[in-house]
């Protein structure tokens, strides 16, 4: 998509030589490794992404279904629903939107673009799913009078949409209004709409907060590592500089190097909302109990 090729026609083809792949060479994870890695016309190496996006993929379906009957109680357990919720709709919900994070995790972290032929739709099947997969939100404080699940679990999506876009919005604007420079891109608001039309405002507040802490730590991570680097060069090029010196320096180039680098948050954001999005609600009571704040206290 970021390279603008059709992912429907022209159908798959090798990058290197152009050849179609056979639709045999085209089986998710075992035809990368029947082919060793490699195209069979040209021997040119497939990037082990494939696969892995393949067997993650696959992994994060399987999860979906097996996961879908527990979803299903612990909401039924939060509306007080009479009837188990659809555990059919749980799963596909679970399904889509797994497929589609995946699919913009990968990209952002390759490119740093979030494509709006992801995004866009992403956020039109996630209002769709609340009026089947009931969603936990403000709605049914605010309007009492309302007693139909669908109707609230509709305005709890189209809450946490709000909220999610907002904020990003708001921290890019507020970055360019002090930086006078682009801190985050409008595709990072358009991934924290999608996310916020899947998984209410309880659970996009969540995502903000891990993808925050995530990404922070990738920060710190980052810094320490090209500073390691660049102090090891400097040890090795001056040899008679002195220790503080040369940690200093390679400090300030650490930094330096930091704040022109574009880190991709919506990576961070992708990985928060898939961990709120399968274990949100049992993170959520779990914290809930230990802290004294659950039934009962």
């Amino acid at each position: 998509m970021p390279r603008e090729i059709s992912v429907v026609s022209p159908r798959s083809a090798c990058p290197a030589c152009e050849a179609p792949i056979a639709a045999y060479d085209n089986i998710p994870v075992l035809s990368w490794i029947m082919l060793g890695g490699r195209c069979r016309k040209c021997k040119a190496p497939i990037s082990p992404r494939y696969a892995a996006v393949e067997l993650l993929t696959g992994a994060l379906f399987a999860a979906s279904y097996f996961n879908a009957p527990a979803l299903a109680r612990l909401i039924q357990q939060q509306w007080q629903f009479d009837v188990m919720p659809n555990e059919f709709w749980i799963a596909a919900k679970l399904c889509v939107l797994s497929f589609l994070l995946i699919g913009l995790i990968f990209t952002d972290a390759e490119t740093k673009l979030l494509p709006d032929l992801l995004t866009k739709p992403g956020i039109a099947l996630g209002l769709f799913f609340s009026v089947f997969v009931p969603l936990e939100g403000p709605a049914r404080s605010f309007l009492p009078a309302i007693d139909n699940w669908h109707v609230l679990s509709l305005i709890n999506s189209i809450a946490g949409l709000v909220l999610g876009a907002a904020f990003i919005w708001g921290v890019a604007l507020l970055y360019e209004a002090v930086r006078g420079v682009e801190g985050m891109g409008r595709g990072d608001v358009k991934l924290m709409a999608l996310i916020g039309a899947f998984l209410g405002v309880k659970f996009t507040l969540l995502v903000l907060v891990v993808g925050s802490v995530i990404g922070s730590f990738f920060g710190i991570f980052l810094i320490l590592w090209v500073w390691q680097k660049r102090l090891l060069r400097r040890r090795r090029r001056h040899s008679s500089e002195a220790a503080g010196v040369s940690r200093s320096r390679a400090w300030n180039s650490a930094i330096l190097i930091y704040r022109n680098f574009e880190i991709p948050f919506g990576v961070f954001l992708g990985m928060a909302a898939l961990v709120s999005a399968f274990w949100g609600v049992a993170l959520v009571h779990w914290y809930l109990r230990i802290s004294g704040l659950g039934p009962g206290h």
